[in-house]
């Protein structure tokens, strides 16, 4: 468990090698409980290693980690099994024999109730990643990791996707980290954003915005230019690769 009230995770010395070069190294990271993080950075620089090893996914690791029994994790393809209905991938893997009502519950709460009966194939993309977000909060998870969860959406349905993950949390209060490249979700949706290189935390910033928040917010511009020059990117480029 977290050593004490105010933190959900405490990293120290962090290190995860893969045939000899290390990809999360010696990173130290705190989660203040209740805090939504976003945890930026390119392609292969660890953001996902290290969720997995929060997670306890990923155990060949040295140095510390503490986190909260009670976890769980959303990735970005849904992963629902397609032999069995939506109310029962909302369960498997929880302990003791739970009812469809532990499940149905869990769905209403995401907006798929009237969907608990169905068989993953008729789901939409949205409709599948509202169903393992589901199956996350069935655990009532202290800490919801969410690895890109909204990547393979389109743009309507991942706004759509954003807004109830930000009802959620506030709804629930539990500490989130959230892997994204998306910096203007980032700003969207956390209290604190990191971006992650070479295995460690090279960047941390508050995100000290009132909500709900708009992607036009002037209050955004700031933080934004920051972020992508943290990231390597200018404005010009971001502007063309959210236009492409």
């Amino acid at each position: 468990m977290a050593t004490d009230l105010h933190r959900a995770v405490t990293v120290q010395g962090l290190t995860r090698s893969f045939d000899g070069r290390p990809v999360v190294d010696g990173l130290d990271l705190t989660l203040r409980a209740g805090q939504f993080t976003a945890l930026l950075g390119h392609s292969g620089c660890g953001k996902s290693t290290l969720l997995r090893i929060l997670a306890g996914l990923d155990r060949e690791i040295s140095g510390t980690v503490l986190v909260p029994r009670r976890r769980a994790v959303a990735f970005q393809a849904p992963r629902l099994m397609p032999w069995k209905k939506v109310w029962r991938n909302v369960l498997l893997g929880l302990p003791g024999k739970p009812g469809r009502a532990v499940a149905e519950k869990a769905l209403d709460e995401v907006g798929l109730g009237h969907r608990s009966g169905a068989w993953p194939k008729t789901l939409s993309g949205g409709e599948a990643q509202r169903a393992s977000l589901a199956r996350a909060l069935v655990r009532d998870p202290d800490l919801l990791l969410l690895d890109e969860p909204f990547g393979a959406l389109d743009a309507l349905t991942r706004l759509k996707a954003q807004r109830l993950v930000a009802e959620l949390w506030q709804r629930r209060g539990c500490t989130v980290l959230l892997v994204t490249h998306d910096v203007d979700e980032a700003l969207l949706l956390a209290d604190r954003a990191l971006v992650m290189r070479d295995g460690v935390i090279a960047y941390d910033t508050a995100v000290d915005l009132d909500r709900p928040r708009s992607p036009g917010d002037p209050a955004l511009a700031g933080l934004r230019t920051r972020l992508l020059a943290e990231l390597g990117v200018t404005e010009g480029e971001f502007a063309e690769s959210a236009t492409a």
